[in-house]
């Protein structure tokens, strides 16, 4: 394809993504009390348990629209994830091969479901994180939090898991298309592994290191996975890239005989 054919393509891909996007956003208006409300639900608790203030306060008079535009359009990000991950993938295998978009198809079955379990784990640890928190507070002292600021922190953790628990079919997606080897990916597995246990004590802060150990164990195990997955296929596509050369090689210097000449 040529470079004005790779940009229509990539604006109907967007486009088709945004569309997914805006209809889960529709969803996502008519489920924004039931969100709102476990958003929130911690903060209630921990106002009960401390006998402390400690409420989503709006600022101003558009905030609780904006805030609730804001809680549908993230909605609808989740809810159309099928979609626009569908897309991504859509963009890409036009440039594999046909067995390559078969395995394709397998990666793009598991990459929805894998973003949507980092999206529940994240649901799940938000409450501690909040909890974790809201305990540096004085005794004396309220917590009237934005309510921006605060479905930003909590959007940005549910996004976030939901892409770290994606980005090994990612890389394997990417190494599929032939733009980054599999030795090149396991060069970074130091900052890898150094960041993902950052993000599970973060998002499991606990006094005990076993929550932290039970969310980054899943994730470095789908990171090795991938890149175990990506050198089996750099390997694959090396004896396949040495047997066509060899094929190559075999009959360049063979040369054309008389009768075929004669037959030109």
């Amino acid at each position: 394809m040529a470079l004005l054919d790779h940009l229509r393509e990539l604006k109907n891909r967007l486009i088709k993504s945004a569309v997914g996007v805006l209809l889960g956003a529709v969803a996502g208006w008519f489920l924004y009390e039931p969100v709102v409300n476990s958003l929130s639900d911690p903060l209630v608790k921990i106002a009960q348990e401390t006998k402390r203030t400690a409420v989503l306060n709006f600022a101003s008079v558009a905030d609780p629209f904006d805030f609730k535009l804001r809680i549908a359009i993230q909605i609808g990000l989740v809810i159309s994830s099928p979609i626009w991950i569908y897309q991504v993938w859509a963009f890409i295998t036009p440039g594999l091969t046909k067995k390559e978009r078969r395995y394709t198809l397998g990666y793009m079955a598991a990459a929805v479901p894998l973003f949507l379990i980092g999206v529940y784990v994240a649901w799940t640890v938000i409450p501690n994180v909040v909890r974790a928190l809201l305990q540096f507070t004085p005794q004396n002292g309220a917590n009237n939090i934005d309510a921006s600021q605060y479905l930003t922190f909590a959007t940005h953790m549910l996004l976030f898991l939901g892409i770290a628990f994606l980005v090994p079919v990612v890389l394997v997606g990417v190494n599929m298309a032939g733009i980054l080897s599999g030795r090149t990916i396991l060069k970074a597995w130091r900052i890898t592994v150094f960041l993902v246990f950052v993000l599970a004590a973060v998002a499991a802060p606990g006094a005990d290191a076993l929550s932290m150990f039970m969310l980054a164990g899943p994730l470095l195990v789908l990171f090795f996975a991938a890149i175990g997955l990506c050198m089996l296929n750099d390997k694959r596509r090396a004896r396949r890239q040495a047997k066509v050369t060899a094929e190559t090689e075999a009959t360049a210097d063979v040369a054309t005989p008389a009768s075929d000449l004669e037959n030109l």
